[in-house]
């Protein structure tokens, strides 16, 4: 089992980097703008990482032939952007479907859409094959009410 502990300096280099982007280009922009923004700026950063490339989806264990293209992955790292008022549970469950259906341990969501970056953290445990919230220093948050989601922006 994948230890999301391990992923701690990426992720907080990852989130370092959108918070500049979000500086330099400030707040409501559409999306596009901050998926190509935050490429070059994990480039920058001595960060590899494919912006909208093919990662191949699984099912079953086996590999399908459709694939699955996330705005953004660094390594086994996928980030997922968007620029709405508010996360709601609707982009959780389509990163929590992207993270199962190709594998990827670590997910990133990003909200470029409010005056304060909110980004969230979630690990994909492979037993349950639920998708758990990561707090800052990458500790699994569990909550009674639903395993599958966990809102936490940068404040918390």
């Amino acid at each position: 089992m994948t230890d999301p502990k391990s992923y701690q300096h990426i992720v907080y280099r990852i989130i370092g980097a959108a918070m500049s982007v979000q500086d330099e280009l400030n707040w409501g922009m559409a999306e596009a703008y901050y998926t190509e923004a935050l490429h070059m700026e994990l480039l920058d950063c001595g960060i590899e990482n494919k912006m909208e490339c093919q990662v191949p989806c699984y099912y079953k264990g086996r590999r399908m032939e459709k694939y699955y293209q996330p705005d953004i992955m660094a390594g086994d790292v996928m980030i997922e952007l968007k620029s709405v008022s508010d996360l709601i549970s609707a982009h959780r469950a389509q990163l929590f479907n992207y993270m199962r259906l190709t594998r990827t341990p670590i997910g990133l969501l990003i909200n470029f859409g409010q005056p304060m970056l909110q980004g969230e953290r979630y690990w994909l445990n492979e037993e349950t094959n639920e998708c758990i919230l990561l707090d800052r220093n990458m500790n699994p948050v569990y909550d009674n009410l639903n395993s599958d989601y966990y809102g936490l922006d940068e404040s918390s």
